[in-house]
């Protein structure tokens, strides 16, 4: 119930005022459950795809979102619950990975929807990257369930970052065609089963969304853009040093010989 009057307030508020269009809603089931493996481009991707479907989509948030003290952090727990947010401890990356395998297998078992992004965090540039294996193919081969590629386009657009208030544009969802991989049933300890499935709902995500596609994770690729800033900026400053240690000498040259 609850769920449902966020779902109203919040999904009403972002279509009227966003006006998302959306392609291909009929490939999410009435009922059952159903994986769903988005491209991941803006925080608000997690509030725009929940908001055009009429069932109940589950994703995976950090477990500070529900458990930061005070009543600010009370009402943001109330928020990422009221929106299907589901919370997991991701203290190490290990254990991250597997409480988040496990609660979408339980998200699964009750027939629910369970939202994944198969590249572990968001596009640091609107481009597409590669998918890590563990968490969707993983979850896929252990239930079962049909894996429905989304394609998010331009809602990395509304907020980027550094900016406050969002920008008033349509954003568009296309929804693709379910993938079966019961072939590979019971082959989720093989790493190149789960390779090939990830590539493969990858490969129909890069499809939907048009995006380009860079063969590394986006955690690298966020690191190489972390250092070549930190490289820049080192650069810059050593310049603006040198120039100034240059225009300190000039300045010492043109003054007269005080001892003449």
């Amino acid at each position: 119930m609850f769920y449902g009057a966020m779902k109203l307030s919040i999904g009403g508020s972002l279509k009227l005022a966003f006006r998302p269009w959306v392609e291909g809603l009929e490939n999410i089931p009435a009922e059952g459950p159903a994986i769903l493996a988005s491209n991941h481009l803006s925080f608000s991707d997690s509030f725009f795809l929940p908001a055009v479907l009429d069932r109940k989509i589950t994703f995976i948030a950090k477990q500070e979102y529900f458990t930061s003290p005070g009543v600010k952090g009370k009402l943001t727990a109330a928020f990422f619950k009221g929106v299907g947010q589901l919370p997991v401890d991701r203290s190490g990356a290990r254990g991250a990975g597997e409480a988040a395998i496990k609660s979408g297998i339980e998200v699964l078992e009750r027939g629910e929807l369970f939202g994944i992004y198969p590249e572990g965090t968001r596009s640091p540039d609107g481009r597409l990257y590669r998918g890590k294996p563990g968490g969707l193919a993983r979850v896929a081969l252990a239930t079962g369930a049909p894996v429905i590629p989304v394609a998010m386009i331009d809602t990395e657009k509304i907020q980027p970052p550094g900016k406050v208030v969002p920008k008033l544009m349509r954003p568009g969802i296309r929804i693709g065609k379910p993938l079966d991989f019961s072939r590979y049933h019971g082959m989720d300890g093989d790493r190149f089963i789960l390779r090939s499935v990830t590539d493969e709902v990858m490969y129909e995500i890069m499809k939907l969304s048009g995006q380009e596609y860079v063969d590394i994770y986006a955690t690298a690729a966020k690191r190489q853009i972390a250092e070549e800033a930190k490289q820049k900026a080192e650069e810059e400053k050593a310049a603006k040093a040198a120039g100034l240690d240059k225009a300190e000498k000039a300045d010492q040259a043109d003054r007269p010989d005080e001892k003449a």
